[in-house]
């Protein structure tokens, strides 16, 4: 049986942020299966249909106040991906105490699950250590394990980082649960809404303020490579585009854009964003240097480009512009020049987003009278609607490239949703107020 790595630091002590504070170490220790024959266990997501796997996911044991919290929290976040389909607790046979010993498997298959997780939590000081261990119960084998420590004021990032392993292993791709979401929350009557900046766990937990309300604040944009955040701010009556550490609170004011309507996208290393100005009666693209603040225009003409997001490498910018007669989808080099039209069905296009993976443009789509949000290839093929309805808008990609977050407003407030890449497991994300305008985080360091 695979043994479970010691803890390991992996940053000084006296060197961590409060944020990154939070990991002290992480590795799997992950267990061959027996024989050649054996079939690896995994979930197939590659599919239009997906068939949830059968989980058991067993309360970590130990003294600890945190040990059931922690499990609960590791069992919704595999709930709400699809993916998974926890087994009811009442069913359980085995009672897992030592999670060091294999568990009886002839108990778990007789319930049918696939896979099971055992736990234990235990305090240190101030902090406290989590283990798990993943196991393929009908291989009768290890599939992976793994121990965090943390502050106890952490315990639900710890959780996530569990979720995190698991999915991985089992679906051969990141997760994403260890992740935030800045939007905006809306709350008031309907002609007096106040507007802040906000943040929480992509689970809707651990809500905090960026803003006081006093200012109409709009769009924020998530770097993919940093925990920073731009954000449109109508402090003194004008739109002006500024950027914040989410870690340390420093703000600084990127420019004043009159006309603008979104904030600017950064570039995938952070250093540029790229954005939309308003120029003699119409819109053009411009690339600017974080750092020096020198501007650099991409687009010419009269039409009006808006949206413009980078490629994950980098090399590309998808944008939506209506030089053919309505708004559309192109695709052109970062550094400007000929742009290719990548959507030609009825309605019209925008606020399109490029995958983590770069194998897909989310978009919002308006057509018959309905707002809807869908994806295409990056070369125009495959265009494919995931949700239809009234005033869906504003798409946002996990970084996994897996699910998407997108606003929808049906009348009386904007509510948060995410859905799966293939149309399937839409949900309502929680919120206290009234949400738009969400931005996915890059994973946690």
């Amino acid at each position: 049986m695979s043994q479970i790595l010691p803890l390991v630091s992996l940053f000084p002590r006296s060197a961590m942020t409060n944020a990154t504070r939070f990991l002290t170490c992480l590795l799997v220790a992950c267990s061959a299966f027996a024989g050649a024959a054996h079939a690896q266990l995994r979930v197939d997501i590659t599919q239009g249909q997906i068939q949830a796997m059968p989980i058991a996911i067993t309360d970590f044991v130990g003294d600890s106040e945190f040990a059931r919290e922690i499990s609960n929290v590791v069992e919704a976040d595999l709930k709400r991906s699809g993916l998974f389909v926890p087994i009811d607790k009442a069913a359980f046979i085995e009672r897992i105490v030592n999670i060091d010993a294999p568990p009886r498997f002839a108990d778990w298959r007789i319930i049918n699950a696939q896979a099971l997780v055992t736990g234990r939590v235990t305090r240190s000081g101030n902090g406290i250590r989590a283990e798990f261990r993943l196991w393929d119960v009908f291989g009768g084998t290890q599939m992976t394990g793994a121990q965090y420590s943390a502050d106890s004021g952490n315990w639900r990032r710890i959780a996530h980082k569990i979720a995190d392993a698991i999915y991985e292993r089992i679906t051969g791709e990141k997760g994403y649960f260890d992740t935030r979401i800045v939007f905006i929350e809306e709350s008031g009557p309907k002609d007096k809404r106040v507007k802040k900046l906000a943040i929480m766990d992509q689970d809707g937990f651990g809500l905090r303020y960026l803003s006081r309300g006093n200012d109409l604040v709009l769009t924020p944009r998530f770097s993919p490579s940093s925990q920073l955040i731009t954000y449109m701010s109508y402090e003194g009556g004008n739109p002006r585009v500024y950027m914040l550490n989410i870690e340390t609170g420093k703000r600084e004011l990127v420019g004043n854009f009159p006309g603008m309507t979104f904030a600017p996208r950064f570039s995938p290393d952070g250093n540029n964003v790229v954005l939309s100005m308003q120029t003699e009666g119409n819109a053009s693209l411009f690339r600017m240097d974080v750092r020096s603040k020198q501007t650099t225009r991409l687009t010419e003409g009269a039409a009006i480009d808006t949206s413009p997001s980078y490629s994950p490498n980098g090399a590309q910018i998808v944008f939506s512009s209506d030089r053919g007669g309505r708004p559309q989808l192109y695709v052109m080099g970062a550094n400007g020049g000929g742009a290719q039209r990548i959507s030609f069905g009825e309605g019209s296009y925008n606020t399109p987003v490029w995958s983590p993976r770069g194998d897909y443009i989310a978009f919002t789509k308006q057509s018959g009278g309905q707002f809807s949000i869908g994806v295409m290839r990056p070369d125009g093929s495959g265009e494919r609607i995931l949700t239809a309805g009234y005033h869906n808008e504003g798409p946002t990609w996990a970084p996994n490239g897996r699910v998407l977050m997108f606003f929808r407003d049906q009348g009386g407030g904007p509510k948060m949703y995410s859905i799966d890449l293939t149309g399937h497991n839409e949900l309502q994300v929680p919120t206290q107020a009234y949400a738009s305008d969400p931005a996915w985080s890059p994973p946690l360091p």
